[in-house]
């Protein structure tokens, strides 16, 4: 006895091509702006009130180890308290950026009504030998991917070959996909064939 395999309607097919298309819109959509983001050296760039930091240096191991990313929520210095990891700007002559937890914080250092903050990294022996003063912070680190900044690093030197391999992947699983549904179009005019044309 055969079963009876209703067709598909014609909006149906048109509702399954539009949803397709919006799948593959949002997921290139997403790849291009995590590139686009990936690639973009700028210190102060943030995504969804945070911004991400490679681990350069051994100072706050085993805590965080180098090439660990840390992911900082901008956080004011009311906020901070001791024993928080916070990301700063320890020179306005230099670019560079540390992640060291907090040893002290001074409210209203030496009458100036700014907050300075103490810094140690883990590994240290003994702490900072500079303040920070609240404008120079960041935020604290809130949790850390192991060894994504190395994965970033290489998006930012290399983001046109990650591109590509990303759109020859995509094409790959579209040829994929194609080749099993011819196979399952196939198999579904066999078992719609009459018995004596199957013979």
């Amino acid at each position: 006895m055969e079963e009876n395999r209703s067709k598909p309607s014609a909006g149906y097919k048109v509702y399954s091509v539009i949803r397709s298309v919006l799948v593959y819109l949002l997921a290139i959509g997403m790849i291009v702006s995590a590139l686009f983001f990936a690639a973009d050296r700028n210190p102060q760039k943030s995504l969804f009130g945070f911004r991400y930091y490679t681990i350069l240096t051994p100072s706050m191991s085993p805590t965080y180890d180098v090439g660990d990313m840390v992911f900082v929520k901008l956080m004011n210095a009311d906020s901070i308290n001791v024993g928080d990891v916070i990301t700063f700007n320890p020179s306005s002559e230099s670019d560079a950026y540390l992640t060291h937890r907090v040893a002290e914080k001074i409210n209203d250092y030496e009458g100036t009504g700014v907050t300075c903050f103490r810094t140690k990294g883990d590994a240290n022996d003994s702490e900072d030998s500079f303040l920070i003063d609240e404008s120079r912070v960041i935020g604290t680190v809130s949790f850390s991917v192991p060894k994504l900044g190395y994965v970033f690093r290489f998006v930012q030197l290399r983001w046109y070959f990650v591109a590509a391999l990303i759109v020859l992947i995509g094409v790959f699983l579209h040829l994929i996909k194609m080749y099993f549904s011819s196979e399952r179009k196939d198999e579904e005019k066999t078992e719609n064939l009459p018995e004596t044309a199957q013979k």
